[in-house]
């Protein structure tokens, strides 16, 4: 089944490579990207251990390029595509960027912000979730089973 060009899933495809890319540097596989008009503004994943920072996720790197593309802080007319639910952290920063439109693949069960508090995000953001859902979660479990060996 071909994909159409714009969707969703197409997006979320190109959040997965950058996923990959995380997993390939050893770092979580989280990838991200920010659409405006339909085309990526801001391409992100993981940096957390490459940058021994812990609040280099993909979505905070993200927000950054994307502000930097636009020149200005606001995302108002932006989607974010990312293959895990947002933490607080990042829930908070898409608060703060009012972010339009947040899409992602799989749920955190453990570090999601809804089910902390589902109430992060601006009253204007829509959601939209389980996208390409299987094939986000499996790549995080490739990668947290190799960790467990």
């Amino acid at each position: 089944m071909e994909i159409p060009l714009f969707s969703d899933t197409h997006f979320m495809k190109e959040a997965l490579k950058e996923a990959e890319k995380a997993m390939e540097k050893d770092e979580v596989p989280v990838g991200a990207v920010i659409v405006s008009n339909n085309i990526i503004i801001a391409r992100a994943h993981n940096l957390t251990e490459t940058l021994n920072d812990t609040t280099a996720h993909a979505e905070m790197q993200a927000f950054t390029s994307a502000a930097s593309y636009l020149g200005g802080k606001y995302l108002d007319d932006c989607t974010l595509y990312v293959t895990l639910e947002p933490c607080n952290m990042c829930a908070g920063a898409a608060y703060w960027t009012r972010t339009g439109k947040i899409v992602w693949g799989a749920a955190d069960e453990k570090r999601g912000f809804t089910l902390i508090n589902g109430k992060l995000l601006h009253p204007k953001t829509k959601i939209i979730t389980g996208i390409m859902e299987n094939e986000c979660a499996t790549l995080l479990k490739e990668f947290f089973k190799g960790k467990r060996k």
